[in-house]
């Protein structure tokens, strides 16, 4: 998908404790719960990077941290992208719009 064809941001709210909304020019406004985006972050270390063969790389990283997953913030990252820095100290994760549009589903 083109970058000019995907519906970017027009407002963006963080429950810290509980769950993300963005509202997309497109008019949808969708909610993400904060764990499921903990979760499926596409952050090489918690996916995994894998080679062009497919062949893992890099082993999934797990956490020792056994806190409530919060997060303790979220910034852009250029005009295509969120980072959100989590509770539990992970902050190489960064969402772009295109993979946000694709957990709508999740």
């Amino acid at each position: 998908m083109a970058q000019e064809n995907i519906p970017q941001p027009t407002d963006i709210k963080l429950k810290k404790s509980e769950s993300l909304q963005i509202t997309w020019s497109d008019g949808q406004t969708t909610r993400y719960e904060l764990r499921m985006l903990r979760r499926m972050c596409p952050c090489a270390g918690c996916r995994g990077e894998r080679d062009l063969l497919g062949r893992q790389l890099l082993p999934v990283v797990k956490t020792s941290y056994d806190g409530p997953i919060t997060a303790v913030g979220a910034e852009l990252v250029g005009n295509y992208a969120l980072r959100i820095i989590w509770s539990d100290n992970h902050t190489t994760g960064i969402y772009t719009f295109e993979y946000l549009r694709s957990l709508e589903s999740v």
